[in-house]
């Protein structure tokens, strides 16, 4: 059965105010992207019955697609293999940058960025100028559509590339604004607010813990409880900070904030998630910023000491980073660099003042965090991203929370189009400013083109569309340059975070969900409330997400059955059937497996360490090292064959803590005896000691290298040969 410990699957709805001015926003944008689909629905529709001026056009455009420009067209070579040069030569270039920089530093991020903006650019103009098939209605549909769902998909990725050439690194800042906070010199009042909507309260006590654990002396903790649960207040006078509820819930986290603000006093307000719990020195490299007037926010990342449900699925938590990783090591330094860094909801500092300019938190929008950050900018004010982790928290823990999370992500981010803090219309934004929003917006649709780009093929084999006209030579001298080059250098850009084919399997698993979800925003964008992440959960089965799985195993099955017909009836090596199906049956048998959730007894987090113990039975005293170390219980090894008794006491030397427990599994092997003991009857000293080892040393949360392709290649291909017992799962 599977065990929820929090209610937090309840909807917070948000009364939207101001609603003329809002309705007339929500007509004007909503007009607008029906026209648009509308008139090229009209388009398509006329020309295959035959309109006479539609049919005019575009036979006056295939003659141009047939003789494009001399500069787009395939030299002449007395051997086609030369063709293949500027793969090659390119490859072997960015090859020996991405070897002698690791890492990428300004020069030659900036060198890589403009190569690819180079080749993108000339993609497009031989994709646009000499590639499509307007020969007949139907292929000159599909391909004009196959066209522009490329430039959806690519537009976003071109607008990081001109956003990598003023990315910036504050490490160095950080450094030098962090001496006058260790010495004394610049210690101005921190509120920290933590606000909580049913999360359970063993994960508030963590982060409650966590925070009065900072090695900061003027700041004071605050624990927002938007359900007024006693409990929660009983947990906030044991643990000595203040407790703040209210008579209602409205605007959510928004609200919740905006009531506590007036309540407190302190210079500057840091804000953390229920379950993200900082290290000892998150404050000690924040506040430093502050010492700069015109800095409204610091910004750090979202690390995650729990691993995401699809790595956990597919038995990868050791290789995979989590979804976010990209996000905040490659695009929030390109977007600091931009002046657009995203307020992401948790683990930042703002400074009240600034706060209290704009009016406090946006209430708006579910996005009350990113539009908050959108207003600070506008009124002048700098927000920084500091890319160190300082802090973590939990990570949704299945499939479905997963998706609910990122669908609540895509809701609020596309309410932007229906509200005055619109990052692409509100006054007091440059130009380079509002790209880097842009991005962020446009990243939502990249679901709309992946689903395309799995029926394109099937349809084609189906009923023999041809959506481009194009030939082999012309295939590897403008498309192979660019992808190949781009797949080379995707994750050493994103500083090691994700490979192109990973990244590929995540937008694929939630591509169904969240394009409906993006239609479903763009025609009523305030339709559904806030909805809580639950967390703190724990499951003693297997559980498939069928509704998810569903639309995935209908392609599957008309992908398979594509890919064997253009097997049979293959005449080139770049059939579009064969290469792309095959391609899309590995992924899509991968997400599939991804679907399937797997056990997780327990609501702890159990931490891999290399801790020295004494531990003490019947009189005995063993020295061992805790090979993991929970809230709950730890792991001992111990490395001499012993008997123990069920009771037993041990103290970490580190930290001269000693706990005592109950033995609930003991085996010998090779290397000892390993013994599994629960914890009983924890102090609230004993407590602070496990958070403050589990969760708050300074640099504990390490940066993880998912990958390359061709590995990544090969654990899909791992990934898709596991034996499946099927029928010895509880599957429910």
């Amino acid at each position: 059965m599977q065990t929820f410990k929090s209610r937090s699957e309840s909807k917070l709805q948000i009364p939207s105010p101001s609603q003329a001015r809002k309705k007339a926003s929500l007509h004007l944008t909503t007009l607008v992207f029906v026209s648009v689909v509308s008139m090229a629905t009209g388009i398509a529709i006329s020309w295959l019955l035959g309109n006479s001026h539609v049919s005019e056009l575009f036979a006056y455009l295939q003659p141009l697609q047939d003789n494009p420009p001399q500069w787009l067209s395939v030299p002449s070579v007395s051997n086609k293999y030369y063709l293949l040069a500027p793969t090659l030569v390119l490859f072997l270039f960015v090859q020996i940058i991405t070897r002698i920089f690791p890492q990428p530093d300004k020069f030659s991020r900036r060198l890589v960025a403009g190569i690819l903006c180079c080749l993108l650019l000339r993609y497009f103009l031989w994709r646009s100028l000499s590639s499509l098939n307007l020969s007949n209605p139907v292929d000159g549909i599909f391909s004009v559509l196959l066209l522009g769902m490329e430039i959806l998909a690519i537009s976003g990725g071109m607008l990081q590339l001109l956003l990598m050439f003023t990315a910036k690194n504050r490490h160095q800042e950080a450094d030098k604004y962090s001496r006058a906070v260790i010495n004394g010199s610049y210690q101005p009042s921190v509120d920290i607010l933590i606000p909580t909507y049913n999360e359970p309260d063993f994960i508030l006590k963590r982060t409650v813990m966590g925070c009065q654990a900072l090695d900061y002396p003027r700041k004071e903790v605050y624990l927002l409880d938007d359900t007024k649960r006693p409990e929660i207040k009983q947990l906030a006078q044991e643990l000595g900070c203040h407790y703040f509820t209210r008579p209602d819930n409205s605007h959510a986290k928004a609200g919740n904030l905006n009531h506590a603000i007036p309540k407190t006093q302190g210079d500057l307000i840091a804000v953390f998630d229920a379950d993200f719990v900082p290290t000892q020195n998150f404050l000690e490299r924040t506040v430093g910023f502050f010492q700069k007037s015109k800095i409204a926010l610091v910004q750090t990342p979202q690390s995650f000491y729990n691993s995401d449900p699809i790595s956990r699925n597919l038995g990868l938590e050791k290789v995979l980073t989590s979804e976010e990783e990209v996000f905040y090591r490659q695009m929030q330094p390109i977007k600091d660099g931009a002046g657009s860094v995203v307020c992401s909801g948790t683990s930042f500092v703002v400074r009240r003042a600034a706060l209290q300019e704009v009016g406090g938190f946006v209430t708006e929008s579910l996005s009350e965090d990113y539009f908050t950050g959108i207003q600070l900018a506008a009124k002048g004010y700098d927000l920084v991203y500091l890319n160190e982790k300082l802090s973590a928290g939990l990570a949704a823990e299945n499939i479905s929370a997963h998706l609910d999370q990122r669908l609540r992500w895509a809701r609020g981010t596309l309410q932007a189009f229906f509200i005055s803090s619109n990052p692409l219309t509100i006054s007091g934004l440059n130009l380079w400013q509002r790209l880097g929003h842009l991005e962020g917006l446009l990243h939502w649709f990249n679901s709309i083109p992946r689903i395309f780009f799995l029926f394109l093929p099937i349809l084609s084999v189906f009923f023999s569309i041809h959506p481009y006209s194009s030939t082999a030579r012309e295939a590897v001298y403008f498309f192979a340059p660019y992808y190949l080059t781009q797949i080379t250098v995707f994750s050493w850009l994103n500083m090691r975070s994700r490979s192109a084919l990973l990244s590929d399997l995540y937008t694929l698993v939630q591509s169904f969900p969240i394009a409906i979800t993006v239609i479903k925003v763009m025609l009523s964008p305030f339709a559904k409330g806030f909805k809580v992440t639950p967390k703190g959960l724990a499951s003693d089965r297997y559980y498939y997400n069928w509704n998810l799985a569903l639309p995935l195993i209908l392609l599957l099955v008309a992908t398979t059955i594509s890919f064997s017909i253009s097997l049979v009836n293959t005449d080139s090596l770049l059939n579009i059937g064969l290469l792309w199906n095959g391609y899309n049956i590995i992924t899509l048998g991968t997400a599939l497996l991804v679907l399937l959730d797997i056990p997780k007894p327990t609501t702890y987090q159990w931490f891999t360490t290399r801790k020295q113990v004494q531990i003490i039975s019947e009189d005995k005293t063993y020295r061992g090292v805790a090979n993991q170390l929970s809230e709950e219980g730890v792991e001992i090894l111990i490395e001499k064959k012993v008997s123990l008794g069920k009771k037993v006491s041990f103290q970490i030397m580190a930290d001269e803590t000693t706990f005592s427990g109950d033995v609930t599994q003991a085996c010998i092997s090779d290397q000892g005896t390993i013994v599994k003991v629960k914890f009983n009857h924890l102090t609230l000293s004993q407590q602070r000691s496990l958070v403050y080892a589990l969760y708050c040393r300074p640099g504990q949360w390490k940066t993880k290298k998912t990958p390359g392709e061709l590995k990544s290649f090969a654990i899909l291909l791992q990934i898709l040969s596991r034996p499946l017992r099927w029928g010895t799962l509880k599957i429910k």
